[in-house]
């Protein structure tokens, strides 16, 4: 899932985003696919579509969320961003992606900075963002949702509602969810920030608090084997008054927009056949998650 300011970890998003699987293989990942990233293009609109042509690999930063971007409990690089990366790249002349794991917080620093040539975390977009980055359209969009004990006892359906019945409330670390929070009147320092949705699935199940919020997909496959908890219906949160929704894309370097617009086009054509959602599915994705919202809408113009 990601948040209205920039990429500091604590208001980065969705992502959100750092989870169980492969933590070692992400290291080791990280430390042999940062050296030899195609250099900076003085092209105008770049040329790292070609050079990515003529090395035959692109290098995706990834932040190890599932079910986004992550190395799975066999070593391999899945999830919904690289899947549809490699369906995308492929298209494009470029048949092989190879994951450059990151802290979500150092997607942004680290693709401006040539470690990587494009990420591909499920990075929600925003306007702040955008000032750093250009965005593909984007590939899914977001509602939030909770984790509640079962039966939701103290009827929690909404930012509001945690604020007025004065509930515990946690979630994760970088969550977009910490702003909306804090939007809807809760202080920002009595949220309980932990590291993921299973920490909070934890958190909720054992009473340390209330509600855990997170985006609607991660909330609703993480509470599938309890029997303590469960997710609440999706929603939209309330930002400037009103009701708003995420959406998830890959970013490229600003220069670099030949390679997001080529980029795009096969996204559209994804879309169009409904082999997007095919892709996304085993993800948990859901056709409610399919999405027609632009980068440019998202990024305020």
């Amino acid at each position: 899932m990601a948040p209205p300011h920039g990429n500091d970890e604590r208001k980065a998003s969705p992502t959100r985003r750092s989870l169980l699987a492969g933590v070692a293989a992400l290291g080791a990942l990280g430390a042999a696919g940062c050296s030899r990233v195609a250099t900076a293009s003085t092209t105008e609109g770049g040329d790292l579509l070609d050079r990515l042509r003529a090395q035959g690999v692109v290098r995706l930063g990834i932040a190890g969320e599932i079910p986004f971007g992550y190395i799975d409990r066999n070593g391999d690089l899945t999830g919904e961003a690289p899947e549809l990366a490699r369906t995308v790249f492929k298209r494009l002349g470029i048949d092989r992606v190879q994951p450059v794991p990151t802290e979500f917080g150092s997607l942004i620093p680290g693709l401006n900075s040539q470690q990587f040539d494009v990420v591909a975390a499920g990075m929600y977009v925003n306007a702040d963002r955008c000032e750093q980055v250009v965005f593909a359209d984007p590939d899914y969009q977001m509602l939030d949702s909770f984790i509640v004990r079962k039966g939701n006892p103290k009827g929690l359906h909404t930012y509001k509602d945690v604020v007025a019945k004065k509930a515990r409330f946690a979630t994760g670390t970088g969550y977009a969810e910490i702003q909306y929070a804090v939007e809807a009147g809760y202080k920002e320092s009595d949220i309980l920030v932990v590291p993921d949705q299973v920490a909070g699935l934890n958190a909720v199940e054992a009473g340390r608090v209330d509600v855990f919020a997170g985006t609607a997909l991660t909330t609703r496959e993480v509470v599938k084997k309890s029997s303590k908890a469960e997710a609440t219906k999706a929603f939209a949160p309330v930002v400037d008054g009103k009701p708003h929704v995420d959406g998830g894309a890959f970013a490229f370097r600003p220069t670099e927009t030949r390679l997001r617009d080529a980029f795009n086009v096969e996204l559209h054509k994804l879309k169009k056949s409904g082999e997007l959602f095919r892709i996304l599915r085993p993800f948990g994705f859901t056709e409610a998650e399919m999405t027609d919202l632009t980068a440019k809408e998202l990024c305020g113009g």
